[in-house]
């Protein structure tokens, strides 16, 4: 598990994916302070990383990443910890666009393809 600090190159992305599932990188996005956290084997173990790091519960979002695909099948808005309903997120995906945009564009700022 690690936090980028500074971008990371698609091909550690993908050694992560090879190493841990095949084909996805777990990761988990503060949408405040603009960091990912990645390589876990569950979404909450790398939200723990966050929050043990100053993250606030809030803001902390979980997706998978898929190095080798391209665009919109590269990031997946899938993980258990993105169920908020006091947040008014009822599902595992990011119900609110803005957020998804938010997301989309932290991961494009750190991840170099």
């Amino acid at each position: 598990m690690k936090i980028i600090t500074e971008k990371i190159n698609i091909n550690e992305l993908n050694q992560m994916a090879d190493n841990m599932f095949g084909n996805l990188v777990k990761a988990v996005v503060d949408v405040h302070k603009d960091l990912i956290a990645v390589d876990a084997e569950l979404h909450s173990d790398l939200e723990a990383l966050l929050l043990d790091n100053g993250s606030k519960q809030k803001d902390l979002w979980g997706v998978n990443l898929y190095p080798k695909m391209q665009e919109n099948a590269f990031i997946e808005f899938d993980s258990i910890i993105n169920i908020r309903p006091s947040q008014g997120n009822r599902a595992r995906g990011v119900d609110s666009e803005q957020l998804r945009n938010k997301i989309i564009e932290i991961v494009k700022k750190q991840v170099v393809r």
